[in-house]
């Protein structure tokens, strides 16, 4: 199975890492890491990324899987970019994104009509590209996988791997990465956190999602 990770500038190292971690280790698997340029890819915490493979010379893929981050503005809005993920996803047998990266699915057209999911803070913008809002820390329609905020990547691929491999193959991956949770607070969601921090993250996300806001009417209207 050949599998495909878009690279963009600040993206959120954990979207693309956990799924990886996971994905990798499938029976057979062959990943590539595609961005626009081969150049080293800066991430939202110090790692940088190097890609395998640019646009022009990725192989065709199973898998294609988009994560998040707040490079996504620019992203969504590189008719490259867009270009590419509309090619892959057309031709993969699963179309995937965790957290924000459901916006670059949505700027490719991939999510019109289909259930999904993504970040809490930005999940009600679901619905500007044509997307059905589902909460749920994963979520599928068809051939279409969505994971939420960024830990839930990990879930997610440990669900595409089941779909792929089997339960079997996907629970000795657990085992192997030893996944076993057990956060020393129930705060992870926000039907889970105190009010009180619930009200300081939205407010810290509010700039952010102004400006996310912002970039998603860019890149609808770079499409007309």
């Amino acid at each position: 199975m050949n599998i495909t990770f878009l690279l963009f500038p600040n993206l959120t190292q954990l979207d693309f890492t956990g799924p990886l971690q996971v994905l990798s280790r499938l029976p057979g698997a062959q990943v590539a890491l595609a961005a626009k340029h081969k150049a080293p890819v800066p991430t939202d915490a110090v790692l940088t990324l190097n890609p395998t493979h640019d646009f022009s010379d990725c192989p065709p893929t199973d898998l294609l899987c988009i994560p998040g981050g707040f490079g996504i503005d620019d992203a969504m809005q590189d008719k490259e970019t867009i270009a590419f993920v509309k090619r892959e996803g057309a031709r993969a047998s699963y179309v995937t994104s965790v957290c924000t990266g459901a916006f670059i699915l949505g700027a490719a057209g991939l999510l019109k009509g289909k259930k999904a999911t993504t970040h809490w803070a930005y999940h009600d913008e679901l619905k500007h590209v044509g997307a059905e809002p589902v909460q749920a820390r994963v979520v599928r329609d068809g051939n279409l996988f969505t994971g939420g905020g960024v830990t839930a990547g990990i879930d997610f691929a440990f669900t595409l791997a089941a779909e792929i491999a089997g339960d079997d193959v996907a629970k000795a991956i657990q085992l192997g990465l030893e996944y076993d949770p057990a956060p020393p607070f129930h705060a992870g969601s926000p039907d889970k956190a105190a009010q009180a921090t619930l009200e300081a993250m939205t407010a810290r996300y509010a700039p952010r999602v102004a400006d996310f806001r912002k970039a998603l009417a860019a890149a609808a209207q770079g499409r007309q």
